[in-house]
């Protein structure tokens, strides 16, 4: 397993996995341990939008998850604005960082307000969407004869993550198109790769690799149950 590229707010693997495997972590982000809010007691609101229209709008702000938190966490967050103007989420007061500031929630007209306590509370994904900390995905490596001049060029000016020569064939990362394109040149000059990338780009909630981690851990666990039923 190699790290192609690492960054707060995406990562990149190679890999050789099976897609069952790869697909289980992809589908254990959605117990990854996630910020947000749960509830909102809503004391004024004379914007045209319905209180629960802004209280489900108020629940898909990403909000700083940290690892010392846990179920017994609870975070309250007041807002409280006058118009005329555009109510943001920066505009949230409290503990919590919101990682979006310029979300545009309501719109105030002139003498119109807004006042609420928002709470926020760990939840996963797996119990409302709301919680998804990022999104994962992956594809395979493709494994590509050198020597055809069209195919060679296709490869070369290939924006992939991944290029090079391994004997007489390439490893790379190609699009849907650079696909179809090098098979109408030669289709026997190309297989897919038992290596794959796998990608993970997180919402701000979680840094990338920390999201693949508490997945992995959250897999693990799952597995762990499933061999205790067996025994």
């Amino acid at each position: 397993m190699n790290l192609i590229i690492d960054l707060p707010e995406k990562m990149i693997l190679r890999a050789s996995l099976s897609e069952s495997l790869a697909n289980a972590f992809r589908r254990s982000i959605e117990e990854v341990p996630t910020l947000a809010v749960d509830e909102v007691e809503i004391y004024k609101n004379d914007s045209a939008l319905y209180d629960e229209f802004l209280a489900h709008r108020i629940g898909l702000i990403p909000l700083k998850t940290d690892k010392k938190m846990n179920s017994k966490t609870e975070i309250n967050l007041t807002l409280k604005k006058s118009g005329p103007g555009i109510v943001y989420s920066g505009d949230f007061k409290g503990s919590s960082e919101v990682i979006y500031p310029n979300i545009p929630l309501t719109l105030l007209e002139k003498g119109q307000e807004v006042e609420l306590i928002a709470t926020a509370r760990l939840g996963r994904a797996i119990e409302h969407a709301k919680y998804i900390p990022g999104l994962a995905h992956y594809r395979n490596l493709f494994e590509v004869k050198i020597g055809n001049k069209k195919i060679d060029e296709i490869i070369s000016n290939s924006k992939g993550f991944v290029k090079e020569k391994k004997g007489n064939m390439w490893i790379v990362d190609l699009n849907e198109s650079e696909e179809e394109e090098i098979s109408k040149a030669d289709k026997d000059s190309i297989k897919e790769s038992e290596e794959m990338i796998f990608i993970v780009e997180s919402f701000g909630q979680w840094k990338a690799k920390d999201i693949l981690i508490h997945a992995i851990d959250a897999l693990k666990n799952n597995l762990g149950e499933v061999d205790k039923s067996l025994k």
